[in-house]
């Protein structure tokens, strides 16, 4: 067997490792640290591990509803700067972890290739966005007719030079991995960019396809977890042993009922 036959199959039997590895081998996540502020530890005090909790949670809640409420207030363009900032977060978080698994194989360019296609798959989206509801004033920039024109030639040429860049990245014996990663990034694409040019797309067709969606999510969370902590007794998942069908099934019922008042609110407002 020579060198290069042997390094395949020395990697062949570490992946083989990692997927047989049982949830024993997996190393103890570090417990979480208490990032509550202190003023709030101080007036809390008294109050038990459980109460506290509740209070914290509710005045955090408060507290983030009245800003997402203040985006509202200053407009459809600060709420797309909003689900932009959100889709670069989520994706740096799910690049991040797949860096690490790279990065202790020493190989090159998967960190600048992934931002590189984050910048390429917004490029073509909204893109597309701007020709859709922005032609009027497309029309009027010389320079922008010509990158609408090519617009769709100009998306494709940018994906295949960071195609080009990934294939140029390849290292013998360790192509497996590579193309895992590539895919990797690829999904994670898929997962957050379309999702939040999604979004996007229904602040353009009306504030209501926004508002009501996002407001069914909080009041699900909050109902689900107020019904949770009254009324809880049964398990739902091992992986969430906090959640109960209590919880699940009164914020599944709030939630249908919420929907239907405000969308019929909205609607009369608008």
């Amino acid at each position: 067997m020579d060198r290069e036959e042997k390094a395949e199959v020395d990697l062949e039997e570490r992946l083989a490792e990692l997927d047989l590895r049982s949830d024993s081998d997996v190393p103890d996540v570090p417990p979480p640290t208490d990032s509550t502020p202190e003023i709030l530890k101080r007036a809390l005090s008294g109050l038990s591990a459980r109460w506290k909790n509740w209070w914290i949670r509710g005045i955090l809640t408060l507290a983030m509803i009245s800003v997402f409420f203040l985006i509202i207030y200053l407009g459809s363009f600060m709420l797309m700067l909003l689900v932009l900032s959100i889709q670069v977060k989520c994706y740096h978080e799910i690049i991040t972890i797949g860096y690490r698994v790279y990065h202790s194989y020493d190989l090159p360019w998967f960190r600048s290739l992934s931002w590189y296609f984050l910048l390429c798959v917004n490029y073509f989206f909204y893109g597309e966005t701007v020709a859709d509801y922005f032609a009027t004033f497309v029309q009027r920039r010389e320079q922008l007719q010509f990158l609408i024109r090519y617009h769709r030639f100009i998306s494709f040429a940018l994906y295949l030079t960071g195609f080009c860049m990934f294939v140029l990245s390849l290292v013998k014996k360790h192509y497996r991995l590579q193309f895992y990663m590539f895919a990797w990034t690829h999904v994670t694409l898929l997962i957050t960019v379309t999702q939040s040019h999604l979004v996007i797309q229904n602040l353009f067709e009306g504030m209501i396809w926004f508002l009501v969606p996002i407001s069914s999510v909080i009041c699900n969370d909050i109902t689900a977890y107020i019904f949770g902590f009254f009324f809880g007794r049964t398990p739902l998942i091992k992986l969430s042993p906090k959640k109960t069908w209590e919880g699940f099934i009164g914020g599944f019922f709030s939630t249908v009922l919420f929907g239907f008042i405000v969308s019929n609110h909205i609607s009369f407002l608008v």
